[in-house]
């Protein structure tokens, strides 16, 4: 997914799964919405033009996208109504954040 989209070398996302009253506690602090969500990206940078493409390097090389956060709980509520296996779902779920943190248009 990143080669594809014109990402290249050392990159770092966090990935962090979590419950709901920690995605409730986010989504408020955050978004100022009430509830849970499946999922919630972060990143560190506004457009694709920041994303190394056009950006000034960091100092150790390493493009850090920013952060996603999983409700575990959600997935499983996903997965159970999709009637599919929940590590697909996470990875589903996993590439929908990568887009935000890539600043793709779902």
């Amino acid at each position: 997914m990143l080669k594809k989209n014109g990402v290249k070398g050392e990159i770092e996302v966090s990935i962090s799964i979590v419950g709901d009253r920690k995605m409730k506690i986010l989504n408020k602090e955050y978004l100022k919405r009430e509830g849970t969500v499946s999922i919630l990206s972060f990143p560190l940078e506004n457009t694709t033009e920041d994303l190394g493409l056009g950006f000034a390097d960091s100092p150790d090389g390493v493009l850090r996208l920013g952060d996603i956060v999983v409700s575990y709980p959600q997935v499983i509520k996903q997965a159970v109504k999709e009637s599919i296996f929940i590590d697909k779902e996470i990875e589903s779920l996993i590439k929908h954040g990568m887009r935000k943190l890539l600043g793709i248009q779902n």
